[in-house]
């Protein structure tokens, strides 16, 4: 540390001399740091562009699937009965007769017993055969009372649930029921050398679902008759009365897709106007926008417009979307429903992938080609914005030494001047006493 006499022999603030000289002499460094502030201005901008084209790229993969293009509104004439949507599926109608609901197979034990009473004789255990083929199940309780034999029930992950109802006597009714519906969820439960339990059950037979469609009756273990159409779903609610004719259909939703499309443009257009807002030159007043004439962003703006110009099928036109004058994509959603309804394949054609790459397929093309995490040109643009910054950083920190440097020489300049001064100035006054005591001379 150099230390410093401050102006004590020439009255001068060389501490503000000193400060000022540095100042001038770091305008190179100011100068890098507002170049490194001005890039990281820039940086942030593409960033926040690198991040939607990812999200547009992402959604454009996704439509350009042909799954994503078989939204179906689906219709049942009977409030009991509802349809389901899945993928693959496709326009359909079809008449079915209600059938059976499903329902578990059910115990309900003949006797009752208070919950600390002894049900279960021969033992602690009873035996559950579920009628599949596989070996009965043996369930041991803890000391067979009604109590214990149902939370051993209910602890054994048999399929099965049992619970009790308590009557006006204050004794239990003991029932045991299936965990899943159908017919093939029967089964029995009986004390361990096979006598009755509880003076044995009467039973509720599980039970399939079932209807009719034609000359065929289909059955189901739960009241859902899953892919009943390709892709097609249909389920019998609870109260659906047997023998009710139903009509169920599937149609192409257009509004479903009209929208899907439409968010997608918007989406679309957000990231233009985001790459515009960013590379906009200044002119006259106005101020350019941080990212000014980057030919990474305008290369990638002319490259997602350029893909509305080659897709299968003819123009986009036909379906609703164009570009204006403004370099945005509009979309005219009755046009797109109108050409959807009349050829929801044709449509269709024009956006997914293919033999000849629908319009998303080559969105979702280009978009990874600029937001790819390894490859994407957008991105290894934003490295090299990186390099460059700590390479400023780097002449920053450089100029830190230098300057720090170049004060401490001025600073031991200053003292020396200052020493100098001081020597000089008690010289003068050693001179000026030794002058004073001569002796004068008279006449």
């Amino acid at each position: 540390m150099t230390a410093s006499i401050g102006g004590l022999a020439s009255g001068l603030d060389t501490a503000s001399i000193i400060s000022q000289l540095i100042q001038l002499e770091a305008t190179q460094q100011t100068q890098l740091k507002a170049r490194v502030a001005a890039r990281t201005t820039a940086k942030t901008a593409m960033q926040g562009i690198n991040a939607k084209l990812a999200a547009l790229t992402t959604a454009a993969q996704d439509l350009a699937k042909t799954t994503s293009w078989s939204p179906l509104a689906t219709s049942s004439s009977y409030d009991k009965v509802t349809v389901t949507a899945g993928t693959g599926g496709v326009p359909a109608q079809l008449d079915l007769t209600v059938g059976t609901l499903a329902q578990s197979h059910r115990l309900t034990f003949t006797s009752t017993a208070a919950l600390t009473d002894v049900v279960v004789s021969g033992g602690t255990s009873v035996t559950l055969d579920k009628l599949d083929g596989t070996a009965p199940l043996t369930i041991t309780t803890s000391d067979g009372t009604l109590g214990s034999l149902v939370n051993a029930i209910n602890t054994a992950g048999a399929g099965v649930r049992a619970s009790t109802l308590r009557l006006d006597d204050g004794t239990y009714r003991l029932t045991v029921e299936s965990t899943t519906t159908g017919a093939a969820g029967d089964f029995t439960l009986t004390n361990a050398d096979g006598s009755a339990l509880l003076g044995g059950a009467t039973v509720r037979a599980g039970q399939d679902a079932s209807i009719t469609v034609g000359a065929d009756t289909i059955h189901s273990s739960t009241n859902t008759f899953t892919d009943l159409l390709p892709g097609l779903s249909v389920t019998l609610g609870v109260g659906a009365v047997a023998g009710t004719v139903v009509t169920i259909g599937a149609t192409s939703d257009a509004a479903a897709m009209s929208a899907k499309v439409k968010g997608f443009v918007d989406q679309l257009n957000a990231v233009l106007s985001d790459i515009d807002t960013a590379t906009k030159s200044a002119s006259g007043d106005a101020k350019g926008g941080p990212l000014a004439g980057d030919a990474t962003l305008r290369r990638v703006r002319d490259a997602l417009l350029s893909t509305a110009y080659s897709v299968a099928g003819g123009t986009l036109a036909d379906a609703g979307v164009q570009l204006d004058r403004y370099g945005k994509v509009t979309f005219d959603e009755d046009t797109f429903k109108a050409a959807y309804v009349a050829d929801p394949a044709a449509v269709t054609a024009k956006f997914v992938s293919g033999t000849s790459p629908g319009w998303m397929a080559q969105l979702a093309t280009v978009g990874d080609q600029a937001s790819s995490s390894y490859t994407g040109s957008v991105t290894q643009a934003l490295q090299g914005m990186d390099s460059v910054i700590r390479d400023l950083n780097d002449r920053i920190d450089a100029w830190d030494d230098r300057l720090a440097l170049r004060k401490a020489t001025l600073t031991r300049q200053f003292t020396a001047l200052e020493t100098a001064l001081s020597q000089m100035q008690s010289q003068s006054s050693w001179l000026s006493g030794q002058l004073a005591s001569l002796p004068t001379s008279s006449g």
